[in-house]
């Protein structure tokens, strides 16, 4: 960041309206770019974008120091994906188990519950692990790192809980 940028930066903290519409302005290629890169969808991309702008132009003022600018921003425009991903996830979950799709899908529905009953019954170890890696699809080293453990505490944990989601599984037969 140039000493110019952190002028603006600075004077759009303490109010000056002038320099904030600047910062929009200059920040708006950087926010679309990160968003192409972290957003699951187009449409998301654009949402993300107007929000973004939009909660910069509100919250400015709450920036504790200038240098932290660019990762303040990159994290609302993380966030704001996230956030439009699971929208857009819940939306086709809650579409794909409307009433009629459930009667005409008991064997599924038996098995979605029978799932989430084996998951939500595993040692917490291995249910958190799970989690992170099948459900929010974080990679290995990440989850590794979220955690606290190393990258093989997390394969192998990961493997255990799926065993032990088998075994119960198998117990139960789902065909018509």
């Amino acid at each position: 960041m140039n000493l110019k940028n952190e002028k603006l930066i600075q004077a759009a903290c303490m109010g000056n309206k002038q320099a904030l519409e600047q910062l929009l302005i200059l920040c708006q290629p950087d926010i679309k770019r990160f968003a192409r890169r972290t957003c699951s969808s187009a449409e998301d991309v654009e949402d993300a974008v107007q929000i973004a702008l939009w909660l910069m132009y509100r919250k400015i003022g709450t920036l504790k120091t200038i240098a932290t600018f660019a990762s303040w921003l990159f994290r609302i425009i993380e966030r704001e994906c996230y956030r439009l991903f699971r929208a857009r996830q819940s939306k086709s979950i809650n579409s794909e188990f409307n009433l009629e799709n459930i009667a005409m899908q008991n064997t599924d529905l038996s098995l979605h519950i029978d799932l989430t009953n084996a998951i939500g019954s595993l040692p917490f170890i291995y249910r958190q692990v799970l989690i992170l890696r099948d459900i929010e699809e974080y990679s290995a080293p990440e989850v590794a790192e979220k955690l606290g453990i190393t990258i093989e505490a997390v394969k192998s944990r990961l493997h255990r809980a799926r065993m032990i989601i088998k075994e119960k599984l198998d117990s139960k037969t789902y065909l018509n």
